[in-house]
């Protein structure tokens, strides 16, 4: 034991270290349930732009169907025939 460890420096330091182990502790569950948050909002994210992906590809597909389907001007016949 050093000359400066006397029972109230000693009780005084483990104190100091309990309260920054708990406030570290605080910040670990605080930054726990913020990644917890962000991985759920990302998996929505995700979610949201697969769906968004699908519908362009529907759009787009029905796009080219009324388009397919739709008389281009140089397959109409002209009025005269």
């Amino acid at each position: 034991m050093r000359d400066d460890d006397t029972p109230s420096t000693l009780d005084s330091r483990l104190e100091a270290l309990e309260s920054r182990i708990a406030h570290q502790e605080h910040w670990l569950d605080t930054l726990d349930r913020a990644v917890a948050q962000q991985e759920r909002r990302l998996m929505h994210l995700e979610r949201l732009g697969a769906l968004m992906q699908e519908k362009i590809r529907e759009q787009q597909l029905a796009r080219q169907d009324d388009e397919a389907a739709a008389p281009r001007p140089q397959d109409e016949v002209p009025p005269h025939y």
